[in-house]
């Protein structure tokens, strides 16, 4: 396939060498079109070598080949790592000052962005506003990772990892070779100019509304004490980027601390909370993804002050060593309250997710099937887990169950990011 990778001029050009390497060891056909700033942070002779290419920036080399307009015509993806502050700009404005953004204006192919800067350019009004006009348009913006900046500085604005781009560009790859086999009759030709939106795959979700519930919920027994479970809310947040980054209206509900640009964060702990804050967002949406670990009891009462370790002491002299007795209640049950409650048209999309851990009366997939039944969601999102599995890790192994087919889809071991873009893979097309 052919790749054009654009770099601009930031100081994360230098991953961009590593996304070149795979693309390339992958069989791509890879041209590097770095900007003039570019250059200054990693040099032409290095994108020649990795690339077998030459390398450019301007319209007036080779202008016998029509390099600003051919680039664009024929790639099969574009890709920009990093894409700066102002290539995004740019780029969102339709200008074409140079030969990325002339390739930017004439691609008819899926395009990803992946935004890299100081976390005050990436949260800047002008900055999201750039974001969310390419999202409209179809491009796929992979929204920035938290973590080290230049100098001391920390926070969103780096540029996620080759092996995490890399992935992406070959999802899009994948995703619009799909599309180009549906859009023709067999036997008949592609059509010369698709349109942008079954050309790029990366804005399936653009203007949809979607909820998101994330982490473990915690259940007070006094203001120092909690019931709580093991979860860490990362694939309900990452779920919640890459819908966000496909264009939709993200609402993450949370029991887990976070910051993500672009995405309205509704802060909970309890069960209780979590129920009001999903059902009153469930009531505008197209999606409601519960990836929550909602604690299924809490306790009865409440205790003010302290439970404190008591040690009477008894008549035969010795300390009584006895534990206070913790009455439970069942909390609400979301999912079902979800399903229960929608109807018509307009109802949204319901995707469940099972963490299970299987046992005498049946496998992970057995219990998670009954579950589907049982809840009535659309979509079952099913892993197994225990001490040493997915809670807390980086990657996920799941298996997408969907009321209408009972064939099961495998997705993993992968990250959390690619499990979340398989998950809306599966989403999409119900809406």
């Amino acid at each position: 396939m052919r790749v054009v990778l654009g770099v601009a001029g930031g100081i994360a050009a230098y991953k961009a060498c590593s996304l070149l390497r795979l693309l390339a060891e992958a069989g791509h056909d890879v041209t590097v079109v770095p900007t003039a700033a570019a250059l200054r942070f990693v040099g032409a002779p290095t994108w020649a070598a990795l690339s077998g290419k030459p390398v450019s920036t301007d319209v007036w080399s080779d202008v016998h080949e029509v390099p600003h307009v051919r680039l664009g015509q024929e790639a099969d993806l574009v890709v920009v790592a990093p894409a700066t502050a102002d290539l995004l700009a740019r780029a969102a404005t339709g200008q074409a000052d140079d030969l990325l953004t002339n390739v930017l204006l004439t691609a008819r192919c899926p395009v990803v962005m992946a935004p890299a800067m100081h976390t005050e350019m990436w949260d800047h009004p002008a900055t999201q506003a750039n974001v969310a006009t390419l999202s409209e348009r179809g491009v796929h913006v992979v929204p920035p990772a938290s973590g080290r900046l230049t100098g001391k500085d920390t926070g969103p604005g780096r540029l996620p990892d080759p092996e995490e781009l890399y992935a992406v560009c070959e999802r899009e790859l994948a995703r619009s070779a799909s599309a180009s086999a549906s859009v023709a009759p067999a036997g008949a030709a592609a059509p010369a100019t698709p349109s942008a939106d079954a050309a790029r795959g990366g804005g399936d979700l653009t203007g949809r509304r979607v909820v998101v519930s994330a982490g473990g919920t915690r259940e007070p027994l006094d203001p120092v004490r909690f019931l709580g479970n093991r979860s860490s809310g990362k694939q309900g947040h990452a779920l919640a980027v890459a819908a966000a980054a496909r264009g939709a209206l993200v609402t993450l509900v949370t029991s887990a601390p976070t910051d993500v640009p672009g995405i309205d964060i509704v802060p909970v702990e309890t069960a209780l909370q979590m129920r009001e804050a999903v059902l009153e967002a469930a009531a505008r949406s197209d999606v409601v993804v519960m990836a929550a670990a909602v604690a299924d009891f809490r306790p009865a009462t409440y205790a003010p002050s302290k439970i404190k370790k008591t040690h009477d002491v008894q008549a035969d002299g010795g300390e009584d060593d006895s534990a206070p007795t913790i009455t439970l209640v069942r909390n609400p049950d979301i999912l079902a309250e979800l399903v229960a409650t929608r109807g018509g048209a307009s109802s949204p999309v319901i995707v469940g997710f099972a963490a299970e851990t299987g046992d005498a009366e049946g496998s992970v997939l057995e219990h998670a099937r009954a579950k589907l039944e049982r809840k009535g969601c659309d979509v079952l999102v099913v892993n197994e887990v225990g001490e040493d599995r997915t809670f807390g890790a980086d990657d996920n192994t799941v298996t997408i169950l969907r009321r209408v087919s009972d064939e099961g889809i495998e997705v993993g071991p992968a990250s959390k990011a690619a499990v979340s873009d398989a998950v809306w893979d599966v989403v999409a097309p119900l809406l």
